[in-house]
C-alpha cells in the first residue's frame, strides 16, 4: 500500500507541475515589458560620379553605340538622289551628333529598293551616299571622317513589293566605324 500511496503522490505532484507549466508566468497588470526597437543600419550611399556623355560613349562597344541609334536614316525618292526637305532636318541633327564628338568616324552606306539592274542599283546607292556625305560636309562635319559604300539593293531592309517597302529600302545609313 506504501508503493501505492508513492506512486499517487508523484502522479498527483507531476499532474500539478504540467498543469501549472500551462498557466504560464502571470506579471502584474501594471508592468509591462518594454519592446524592443529593431534597428537597422542602413548602408551609407556611395556617390557615383555621373558619367559625361562622351565617357558613356567611350565605354560602349561600337555595335552597342550603333544599336543605340545616334545617328538616324534618310530615305529617299524612286531613282533620285537628292536630298528630301523632308530628310534635312534628320541630316542636321547627324551633324550636330558628329561634331559634338570629333573622334567619331562614320561610313554612309547607300542603298536602293529591289528594282533595277544590280549595276544601276550600284551607282544609284553611291550617288544617295556620297550626297549625304556633301550635305554633312557642308554642315561642317570633316570629310576625311566620313567614308561612303553603295550596297545597291543587295542589303533591303525590309522586304516587299509595295510602295512603302521600297521607300525604307531607298536610304542611306550612317554606322559609327571608330570613336
Amino acid at each position: 500500500m506504501k508503493r501505492f500511496l508513492i506512486v499517487v503522490l508523484i502522479v498527483l505532484l507531476t499532474v500539478v507541475f504540467f498543469d501549472s507549466c500551462k498557466k504560464g508566468v502571470v506579471t502584474e497588470p501594471g508592468k509591462e515589458e518594454p519592446e524592443v526597437e529593431k534597428v537597422v543600419e542602413k548602408a551609407p550611399k556611395v556617390e557615383r560620379p555621373q558619367l559625361t556623355e562622351e565617357e558613356i560613349l567611350q565605354r560602349q562597344t561600337l555595335e552597342e553605340v550603333n544599336k543605340q541609334g545616334y545617328l538616324k536614316k534618310i530615305h529617299f525618292d524612286f531613282d533620285k538622289y537628292f536630298i528630301r526637305d523632308d530628310m534635312k532636318p534628320i541630316l542636321e541633327k547627324n551633324a550636330q551628333w558628329l561634331l559634338k564628338y570629333p573622334n567619331v568616324e562614320i561610313r554612309i552606306e547607300g542603298h536602293c529598293d529591289e528594282r533595277g539592274t544590280v549595276e544601276y542599283n550600284m551607282a544609284l546607292g553611291e550617288k544617295r551616299a556620297y550626297t549625304a556625305r556633301k550635305y554633312l560636309e557642308n554642315l561642317g562635319v570633316p570629310v576625311e571622317k566620313m567614308r561612303i559604300v553603295s550596297y545597291g539593293k543587295s542589303k533591303p531592309l525590309v522586304k516587299g513589293v509595295d510602295e512603302s517597302t521600297h521607300f525604307m529600302n531607298r536610304r542611306d545609313e550612317f554606322i559609327i566605324t571608330k570613336k
